[in-house]
């Protein structure tokens, strides 16, 4: 196996649910951490919450983990936090930047950083919600704050100029680091590299084309053509 690591500007992370794919990019060089959330966990099919993260932590010890609440009451998100974190010391508690009722959740940010709990804030998308979450978390205590650029470049919007300010609203806070989320093509690790973005989070798909890294694209034009007309064949096609 290649060690892309040398070629990947920032920290990569492996977002996913699947057990056998979150260990396989566990063992790969390059990637640098995991996460993951309710939604790929119910794809993926998991049904007991707690026995999958703790049996998902038996081996993966070394790299840091994010795993989310899944409560909207503040009081329970408190609850499951604190239980999440205690799972491992390389969990970092995602916590979304406000509940279903577009409550903040900074106040109960503020209190689990002040606890020393390291924390994910999850789901950010404006800049008014990274200064609320920066005012939040505890100084001298790790956390990473997940910006959600490639929902935010779904709506038509380029997400650069809004990662940028955010890592200028960071500046002052080096525990503090920025995640590009949700990214929906490989370029987009280049890009959050290029600004200064400390880590990136991609899933299996995107992950799987870091192979695709300098191919000459004669052959890949090649390979392409060969694919359309092997299709066709298989595909029985006659005019």
């Amino acid at each position: 196996m290649i060690d892309l690591t040398s070629k990947i500007p920032l920290k990569l992370f492996a977002d996913g649910a699947d057990k056998e794919q979150m260990l396989a990019m566990y063992a790969r060089p390059s990637i640098q951490g995991l996460t993951t959330n309710p939604t790929l966990m119910k794809k993926a099919g998991v049904t007991d919450y707690r026995a999958f993260c703790q049996e998902i932590l038996l081996t993966i010890r070394d790299k840091p983990l994010s795993i989310e609440v899944f409560a909207d009451d503040f009081s329970e998100m408190k609850r499951q936090a604190l239980e999440i974190a205690s799972w491992g010391s390389n969990v970092f508690v995602k916590i979304p930047v406000t509940n279903t009722r577009r409550e903040s959740t900074a106040n109960l940010v503020n209190e689990l950083s002040d606890a020393g709990i390291r924390l994910n804030i999850t789901a950010v998308m404006t800049l008014n919600q990274v200064r609320d979450i920066v005012a939040a978390l505890v100084p001298g205590v790790p956390s990473f704050i997940s910006i959600f650029a490639g929902r935010i470049a779904d709506t038509g919007r380029d997400p650069v100029p809004l990662m940028e300010e955010a890592l200028e609203i960071m500046r002052k806070r080096p525990e503090c680091e920025l995640i590009w989320a949700s990214p929906r093509e490989l370029l987009n690790i280049f890009q959050a590299g290029a600004i200064g973005c400390h880590a990136i989070t991609a899933t299996n798909d995107i992950l799987q084309k870091l192979n695709l890294l300098g191919l000459d694209l004669d052959e890949y034009s090649l390979e392409t053509v060969r694919m359309f007309h092997r299709d066709a064949v298989t595909a029985g096609y006659s005019l």
